[in-house]
């Protein structure tokens, strides 16, 4: 073990190469592989003759491995992020509880929070006029079955389109451009029925005519206000992953929001809420869950809203818009529906409630079509893919490169 300490951790302890090798029970080869796919970070020893590990980082990876402890996430690729941090069925935005942000603050506040660690009270965003101009023509040459997706999808692209400044990365300019995209996006989707806009206002209350034609009570913007700061960001989701790589190959930030809403899009990731809708309004509709959760499990489908990989119990998400749900008079029969799921499922398997399905009990509630849950979560966690990016900018590029295990026939094969 070497004396040299890593910069800004004095008293950190050092590994040689052949020491970190032995420690991971790989090549000394490997652990540079580690290095370049972003899993250790080196230091140059004293007289430019190999590197040291940090003893900590080098132990943590060697319990993620295969060899030793495999990773609870089921994944071996490991970021830095100050971002999010989910542990003992809790999580929290640059170390504050996320559900506490949710009560108290709306979503651009927290959202200015995630990305610049300062809480500015009071922020709204807004969409620049032809930004805004373009992007609804755009959605608007779409077909009427298009889903919202769809047109979140179609409105990145316009609003990148207009700014020909987008590849300045710089973090000013990076945050210049998700204020104005998030307005833009929610501003680019049709209002339903004879609702009005909501022009000026927060994002919730500009967001809910988009999903609803019936007005917006207090309580009910709350939940959806709350709902949209808890899905800002959470760790490294699939849409987020993807979001990161793209900024790793240091696309703009509009490429990067598109990456996400790609993946989001997966019957696994953003639209399981619509499924949850679908069952939680057939509960509604013949009185108890009872029937609908044996359907469900008569027919081998899994009861959907219910269970978290990284939650033992009730996703916190959930728990904190129930809580909310209950001063909503509208949603008294959605979230009674959703505690009979919750309890006729309990009888075969223990799960808790995630947030897919305290989403189905606002979009039941409030008269919201199945796919509301999914453009709340995807307008969400548009803020979350920026603040991932920004911090993605500034690592190596293009670190992350997992390698393939090839698994077709060996070479010499005959040409075709």
């Amino acid at each position: 073990m070497t004396d040299q300490p890593e910069p800004g951790r004095p008293d950190a302890p050092r590994l040689t190469t052949r020491e970190a090798a032995e420690l991971l029970g790989v090549k000394p080869e490997t652990v540079y592989a580690y290095v370049s796919r972003g899993q250790l970070s080196s230091v140059r020893a004293a007289g430019g003759r190999g590197s040291t590990f940090d003893a900590e980082e080098v132990r943590a990876l060697a319990r993620r491995s295969g060899r030793r402890e495999p990773s609870p996430a089921g994944g071996d690729l490991v970021f830095r992020t100050g971002i999010t941090l989910i542990e003992e069925d809790r999580y929290y935005f640059r170390g504050v509880d996320a559900t506490e942000l949710a009560r108290r603050h709306s979503y651009e506040e927290v959202a200015e929070w995630l990305w610049t660690g300062q809480l500015r009270p009071g922020v709204r965003f807004e969409a620049p006029p032809g930004t805004l101009a373009a992007a609804r023509r755009t959605v608007g040459t779409l077909p009427a079955h298009s889903g919202s997706t769809d047109r979140l999808r179609v409105a990145v692209t316009a609003a990148a389109a207009t700014d020909p400044l987008r590849f300045d990365l710089s973090p000013e300019a990076v945050l210049s451009s998700a204020r104005s995209l998030i307005p833009t996006l929610v501003g680019a989707l049709p209002v339903v029925g004879g609702a009005s806009e909501g022009a000026g206002d927060s994002l919730a209350r500009q967001l809910w005519p988009r999903l609803t034609a019936r007005p917006a009570d207090a309580p009910a913007l709350a939940v959806l206000d709350a709902a949209l700061v808890l899905l800002i960001d959470h760790d490294l989701a699939a849409s987020t992953l993807a979001a990161r790589v793209a900024a790793s190959a240091h696309a703009h930030p509009y490429a990067v929001v598109s990456a996400g809403l790609g993946v989001l899009e997966g019957p696994l990731h953003g639209a399981a809420s619509g499924l949850a809708h679908r069952m939680l309004q057939e509960a509604v509709d013949r009185g108890s869950a009872v029937p609908v959760v044996a359907d469900h499990l008569r027919t081998g489908r899994r009861v959907p809203g219910l269970g978290h990989r990284l939650y033992r119990g009730e996703d916190p998400r959930a728990r904190t818009l129930f809580a909310l749900l209950e001063d909503v008079p509208q949603a008294a029969g959605a979230l009674a529906a959703a505690r009979g799921v919750v309890a006729t499922t309990a009888r075969h398997a223990p799960l808790h409630a995630n947030i897919d399905l305290a989403l189905a009990v606002l979009s039941v509630a409030c008269g919201m079509a199945a796919e509301a849950g999914e453009t709340v979560f995807a307008v969400s966690r548009t803020a979350g893919w920026i603040a991932h990016a920004l911090e993605e900018y500034g690592e190596r590029p293009l670190r992350i490169r997992p390698s393939g295990q090839y698994t077709g026939p060996r070479p010499p094969q005959p040409t075709p």
